[in-house]
């Protein structure tokens, strides 16, 4: 599930960020929000050209969204992928994940529009929840508004990957939006402390402590921790999801977790593509300077075109 060693590129991607320790605290919170888009500038400057964004608000439940649209160098409309950022539903924002954004639209042929969810602690859960919901059924229902051709798919990384698949899993059992695809980078789904990657691989790039925290912020009581639209993995039944393309990282303590829900996601019969990048860490597909992370995005984005292709 691992390689030997990881990836001299990634390791290097890492030494350059500088990752500073969580404050474990709200009166750090500030500071660490900051830090952390400032570490993102890097791998974000001089972004790849696509043909043209958007900055826009959305409607959400409780006040307006923050969206950024990003659209190929070609005359549209495009199908729309619907992308939630990662950052343990604290951390991240539509800038921290701009590149990545960036480079699935170029590849992938199609809109994207990355969309700012409200964070915890500030906000808990269900509040992103929430949020990734409406961001879907508004793009589904406006597809003049971002050039698209009314299909849709979900994505999204870490923790903005769970939000995808919840918001796949919501749209099936409420008769929502009809999502063609749900690709889902390397999620915080289906996480157990006794997981041999919990064990061997907490401490590169997330500690266990800030996982608990994160998890501390979102959830604030543990009533929520069993509920599916929380976590999918808890759902009995899944089959009226979406097909998936599920990626993890071999030195990310949160692979056998994805890995999990793609077995589950399998076994109740929808169409599943998993991969799992053994030499690469937690959020490689954000590191611009990472050979493989160009293939893995170029993977998606090739599994997103092809399920906007069929009928």
């Amino acid at each position: 599930m691992h390689a030997d060693r990881i990836d001299p590129q990634a390791k290097a991607a890492l030494e350059r960020q500088n990752r500073f320790s969580l404050p474990h605290s709200r009166r750090g919170l500030k500071l660490l929000r900051y830090v952390t888009h400032a570490t993102m500038w890097v791998e974000n400057r001089n972004p790849p050209q696509v043909g043209r964004t958007v900055d826009r608000t959305i409607p959400g439940p409780a006040g307006d969204l923050d969206a950024r649209l990003y659209l190929p160098e070609a005359d549209g409309p495009f199908p729309t992928i619907v992308f939630f950022h990662g950052g343990g539903y604290v951390l991240g924002s539509i800038a921290t994940h701009d590149w990545l954004c960036r480079q699935l639209t170029r590849e992938s042929g199609c809109g994207v529009l990355s969309v700012d969810y409200r964070l915890a602690p500030e906000h808990p859960f269900p509040a992103a929840v929430e949020d990734a919901s409406a961001a879907v059924e508004w793009a589904a229902a406006n597809p003049s508004a971002i050039a698209g051709t009314g299909r849709l798919a979900v994505a999204g990384d870490s923790a903005g990957g769970t939000l995808a698949a919840v918001a796949a899993l919501m749209a099936a059992e409420r008769d929502g939006p009809e999502i063609d695809h749900q690709a889902l980078l390397y999620p915080s789904v289906g996480i157990e402390p006794d997981q041999a990657s919990m064990r061997e691989h907490a401490g590169i790039v997330l500690e266990a402590e800030d996982m608990e925290w994160f998890q501390n912020c979102y959830y604030e009581s543990d009533v929520h921790e069993r509920n599916p639209y929380a976590d999918p993995t808890n759902a009995g039944d899944v089959s009226g999801v979406a097909p998936a393309t599920i990626i993890t990282a071999g030195f990310d303590p949160l692979r056998d977790g994805g890995k999990a829900y793609a077995e589950q996601l399998v076994r109740d019969g929808v169409a599943t593509r998993y991969e799992n990048y053994e030499a690469m860490v937690h959020g490689f597909m954000t590191m611009r300077d990472v050979d493989r992370a160009h293939e893995a995005i170029a993977d998606v984005a090739a599994d997103l075109a092809d399920a906007f292709r069929s009928d």
